[in-house]
Order: structure tokens, then sequence, then C-alpha cells
């Protein structure tokens, strides 16, 4: 009796538990499985959220030209999501609710390609079908992201979509700005390029706020990146009411149109621009900075290999990638910005430390070389060039006066006077790709070192004439030549000459000075006219290394510099030139540099020469021609010498002299750091571990 009821209690246990089981699952069914279902069958709408990209404010150069710009492209959008959704209403897939059938809808591809394709053809639309592309779109993104066909539509197509309006579900036509370049290579490297919105980059707040996501470009280089806060418009959002089957019904409800960026008005100037892009093409690889004298701005900025922002609109095909990736030039390094061993353009910056430490009087004698015990750094001109004062020895580019002067003054007031003229570190330009250079000898560049290492008097020679560690950009150098130009004012280097945003300046026009060498280091006017006189007469005078830069009626000041790479007979040279113009008034520094120039002289000058003689051009009334720019591949081919226009009529015959780069190639192997035993232990963790200098 008792095991027929224990029987009995165990099967009414299985009952409800089994009762229970398929009640969970049917609960399972209906609210999680088939709830999407069930939500489309309630009578009734619902609001869908879009949110719309913002518009890219717009770049211009100082007097309007557009630099960057945006127009408005037309495209065919395709929500995956309701497409599929339609496509298992209409062959009814789900026969009941709750009953499925052994039939599966096919892949997202396929329903794409028979239900979509064969309407927009009878349109006169046929968008190219990416199988691949399609399936994981809607693997990863689903209804949030609309997928968006390949190519652009024409304003024909688009109004012919959008007056028929498809009839199909889950399709749409949309207009969007995209960025545009109308001048091509133009200040390439000073705008930068913009990278579309790479898909599944939204945060979970803007994944639950709206059901269609379009995002935003972004700056991934030059000013683009830099001011990319300020260029990105505020995001426009538009709030549509769709029935139970997804239909869109009523007028577009709660919208907010999308907002413009920043405008941006750089302080280039596109005339002055295309000029120094096309004089540059007349070397291979080299680089250019123009500068106004008494304001810091970067009238123009260039560099070749250059490269077109409009070929990553809206991304990088894969032919110009072999274009730009195979070329080993580095078309996409601004070397305007990036740092090189700066020869004897750094006598600028020495014979100016000088100044600040009462050194304006110091006068030495040339015997072609200078010894530092077994080791002689030569003068280009090996006769010696006897007694010198400042302005002979800029004049003359004589080694051995800016090294006895250099170790006159010592490692540590080299440094300081220097890093007091913004070299060893960025100037701020505005510019991600800018590169500080190295100053030997300062904290940064012993923190780098082994421990113990020291400078020695030969290196801190070598240093003086640009050799050895010592690199600077040619903007380092084009910002010194100003402020020797306009009487000793530093003013840090800018590209952006204001940013407005509804009509409200965001970022105003105002000089930044960052150094008076008058008033913050006590320099006389007189003594930094002695520089200017140097340079005058490096361009003027018979014996100056730089009478290429000279212009009739114009005159110039400028300083020479040749840098000598590897070693003999597999050795290159680097060209410098820096000027300032017109000499009495100055208003523009200019500083070119030449990869494979074989001097400064004979290379970088007569390009400099060019680009100022045009600017001069302007000062008499004559409009210099903006046109769009194309690309320069550049090359790697030696160049000895670079013509000047046969109409310049300098007022000085040339001379081949100046510097030739291998003075000090013998110096150099014997000029390793020197390990002492340091008198201050360095700290971990990237402690100063500075040591006093020894004596030689």
């Amino acid at each position: 009796m008792e095991s027929r009821f224990r029987f009995r209690l165990y099967l009414l246990t299985a009952m409800i538990l089994l009762g229970v089981f398929s009640l969970l699952h049917r609960l399972h069914q209906f609210q999680i499985k088939d709830q999407h279902y069930y939500i489309r069958q309630k009578p009734g709408f619902s609001v869908v959220a879009i949110r719309e990209p913002g518009v890219r404010g717009e770049i211009l150069d100082r007097n309007g030209v557009p630099l960057a710009e945006n127009y408005r492209i037309y495209e065919l959008v395709v929500n995956l999501g309701e497409v599929r959704e339609s496509w298992i209403r209409q062959w009814k897939v789900e026969k009941s609710v709750g009953e499925e059938t052994d039939e599966k809808p096919p892949e997202i591809d396929k329903i794409v390609e028979r239900l979509i394709l064969p309407r927009l053809k009878e349109l006169g639309v046929e968008p190219r079908l990416n199988r691949t592309a399609i399936r994981t779109h809607y693997v990863t993104h689903g209804d949030l992201v609309p997928y968006v066909f390949p190519g652009e539509l024409d304003f024909d197509q688009f109004s012919r979509l959008a007056e028929h309006k498809l009839g199909l579900q889950g399709v749409y036509v949309n207009s969007r700005p995209q960025r545009r370049y109308p001048m091509g290579t133009l200040a390439g490297h000073v705008l930068g390029y913009v990278q579309q919105w790479k898909k599944g980059t939204y945060t979970p707040a803007e994944k639950a706020e709206f059901a269609h996501y379009f995002g935003d470009s972004k700056g991934v280089s030059g000013i683009e990146k830099t001011y990319n806060d300020i260029l990105t418009g505020l995001h426009g959002k538009r709030s549509l009411y769709k029935d139970e089957k997804n239909n869109i019904i009523g007028r577009t409800v709660d919208s907010r149109a999308p907002g413009q960026g920043a405008e941006l008005t750089l302080t280039l100037d596109a005339g002055i621009q295309c000029l120094t892009e096309n004089v540059l093409r007349k070397a291979g690889r080299a680089a250019a900075v123009v500068m106004d004298v008494n304001t810091g701005e970067v009238l123009a900025m260039a560099s070749v290999p250059n490269y077109d922002p409009n070929d990553y609109v809206p991304s990088l095909t894969q032919k110009s990638a072999d274009y730009y990736f195979q070329n080993k030039g580095h078309p996409f390094t601004n070397r305007a910005v990036s740092s090189y061993q700066s020869g004897s353009t750094t006598k600028i910056p020495v014979a100016l430390t000088a100044l600040m430490n009462g050194q304006a009087g110091f006068a030495d004698n040339c015997r072609g070389y200078v010894a530092f015990g077994r080791t002689k750094i030569r003068c280009w001109h090996t006769a010696g060039h006897g007694t010198l004062r400042m302005d002979e020895a800029l004049q003359r580019s004589c080694n051995p006066y800016f090294m006895d002067l250099a170790n006159r003054m010592g490692r540590e007031k080299m440094v300081e006077g220097f890093s007091a003229l913004n070299l060893g570190r960025r100037t701020g330009v505005g510019l991600p790709e800018e590169k500080p250079g190295i100053l030997p000898g300062s904290q940064h560049w012993l923190q780098l070192q082994e421990p113990g290492s020291i400078v020695t008097p030969s290196q801190v020679a070598l240093m003086a004439i640009g050799q050895w560690d010592m690199e600077a950009t040619p903007l380092q150098i084009c910002a010194i030549t100003a402020c020797v130009a306009n009487g000793g004012t530093y003013y840090q280097p800018r590209l952006l000459k204001k940013a407005t945003l509804l009509d409200d300046t965001i970022v105003p026009d105002v000089p930044k000075v960052e150094l008076d060498l008058v008033k913050d280091k006590g320099v006389s006017r007189n003594d930094i006219k002695r520089v200017q006189h140097g340079m005058w007469l490096a361009a003027n005078a018979p014996g100056g290394t730089a009478g290429r830069v000279a212009i009739k009626d114009y005159t110039v000041a400028a300083k020479t510099g040749t840098v000598q790479k590897g070693t003999p007979p597999n050795h290159t040279n680097n060209a410098w030139v820096t000027a300032f113009a017109p000499y009495d008034e100055p208003r523009y520094s200019v500083t070119v540099f030449v990869e494979g120039g074989k001097s400064g002289g004979k290379v970088a000058g007569p390009l400099a020469h060019m680009i100022l003689r045009g600017i001069a051009a302007t000062e008499k009334g004559l409009r210099l021609p903006t046109k769009r720019m194309g690309k320069f591949a550049g090359h790697f081919d030696p160049i000895e010498e670079i013509e000047l226009p046969e109409d310049a009529l300098l007022s000085i015959t040339l001379e081949d002299v100046g510097e030739t780069g291998d003075e000090v190639s013998e110096a150099l192997d014997e000029n390793k750091p020197v390990k002492v035993k340091p008198r201050i232990i360095p700290l971990p963790g990237g402690g100063s571990g500075q040591s006093e200098d020894a004596d030689e």
C-alpha cells in the first residue's frame, strides 16, 4: 500500500515538473525568441532615432582661399535587419505564431540580391554587390549601423530613387557632406587628412539612444588632427515614426540638423605656398618654410615628395597605397618639421648665444683648423681666414671661429642659449608630426646616453657647426632667422591665424612672443645688427657663401650650410640656406633644406632666391598664381647645382666658395661620447644623471 502511494507521489511530482518545464519553454519562446515578432504585431507606432554626422568645418588660407571644404554626396543606404524581416514576411517563413517551418531564410547577401537589386535595376541603379562585406556588416552591427553600398549616386539617380521611394523596407537614399581638398596636394603636409568613421566606434550610451548610427570622420594628421575637436560639428538627430511593420509613417519629428564645425583661417598664403612648392620640385627631396618675421606666422610650409589628401577620401585605394608606400622618399614625411643635422646654419644661434653672454666683440684667428688633442677639425678654407670678427665669420662661414667661440662659452652656456631659442624642443606650431630636434648636452639628451657620458670640447665644437648629434628642423632655423631679422624678438611659429564658430571667435589672432633678446637677455640692438650684417655680407659681399640668394633691387641677407652624410666614397650631402628680406625693413624669413644637395650655396641658395624673388614681385603689385597642385614623387639623384634663372641679375660675382660638408669627416669617428666616472649617481626611472664637464 505504501509503495503504491509513493509511486503516485513520484508520478505527480514528475508531471508537475514537466508542466513547469513546458511552461518555461513556452515563456522563453514567446518572451525571448519571438519577442520582436510580437512587438511588431502590436498595433501602434514606435519612434526610431537616427544619428547624422556633423558637418566638418572648412579650412581657408589667410586670404579666404578654401584649402579643405565639404561637398555633398548621395548614397544608397540599407538597414539589413529590416530587409531580412521584409523577406520573412513576404515569403511567410513563419506560418503562424510559435510554429516554425523547416525552411530557413537565405543568407543576408542573397536576400539583398533577390529582393533589392532587381528593383534598383528597374530605376537605373546597379550597385556593386560585395557579399562578404554585407554578411560581415550584418553579423557585426545588425540594425544599428546601416550598410552603405560602395560608390556614390549622381544627383539624377538620387532624385529618381527619392521620388519613387523604392517601395522597399529598409532601403533609403541619403545625402551627407564629404571632405574635399580643392587645391590637390597644395599644403597637403600641413592640412593632413581625415579618416572615415570606423564602424563599431560608438559608446554604449549612443547605442542605446540611436537605432541607426552614422559617425563622424576624424583627422589623423596635420591641422585636421590637431584641431579635430573644433572642426567636428555637432551631430544631428532625426526621429521617425514607424508602424508595427517597420513602415515609416508621418513626417520626421524631433529633428536637429547637423551642426557646422569651426572655420579655421590659416596663416598660409596660397600664392606663396604654390610658389614654394613649385620651386622645390627642382629638387628631389626638400623642404622650405616662409615666415612673417614680425608675427611668427608661417606663410608657406612645403615638403617634397608629397601626397594628395584627397586619396584618403573616402579611403586609400590599393593603387594609391602602392604608389605611396613603395616610394622610398617617404612622401608622408613633412621634412619642414623633421630634424636633420643643421650644418653651418647653426652658427646663427651660436652668434645669438654669444650675444647673450657678452661675447659680441669676440675675435679669432682662423689657421685653417682647430686642434683638440690629436683631433683636428678643419675649416673649409684650409689656408685659414686669418683674424675675423663675428660678422666676417658669418660672411665666410668660418668653422674655427665658431668652434672657438662655443668652447669659450662652454657647454652649459651653449645649451642654455640654444634652449632659449627653442632648439631641442617643439615650437608648438600646431602639427602633431613636428620633431623637437636634438640638442647635445641638454637634460633630455643626457638621459638618453649611457651613464657617465659627457660632452667634450671637440664635441661642443662640432655642435657649434651643426654636426655630430646636433639636429634642428627647417622650421626651427627659420624662426631663429626671423628673430635675427626683426631685431631680437622670437615669435612662436604658428599656422592657425584664427578660428570662428557661429560668428564667434574661439581662437583669436594674437602673436605670441616667447623671447625678447633685448628685454629678457640684455642684448643690445647694435649687437643684433652684427649678426644681421654678417648675413648681409654672406649674400652681398665678395667672399660670402650665399651670393646665389641675392636679388637685384631687393636686398637679401642669408646663411648657408652643408652637411656630409655617411663616409667616403658612399656619402651624400645635405644642403641648407636660411635668409631674410628685405634687409632694411625685414618682413620675410625663408629656410630651404635639400637632401642630397651638394652644397648650401649652389643648391639651396638658388631655391631660396627664386622663392624670395617671387615674394618681391608681390610687393610690386604682381599677384602670385594659385592653382591645384599634383603629386611629385621626388628622386634620389645627387644634385650638384641648381641653375639660377637666366635673368637673375646679381650684384656680385659668384665665387665657388663655402662649406663642403667634409671638413669634419676625420673628426667624427674620433668623437664618440666619452665615459668617465659620474660625479652624480644617475637616479632610477629617468633621473638627471648629469655630470659636470671634464677637461679634454
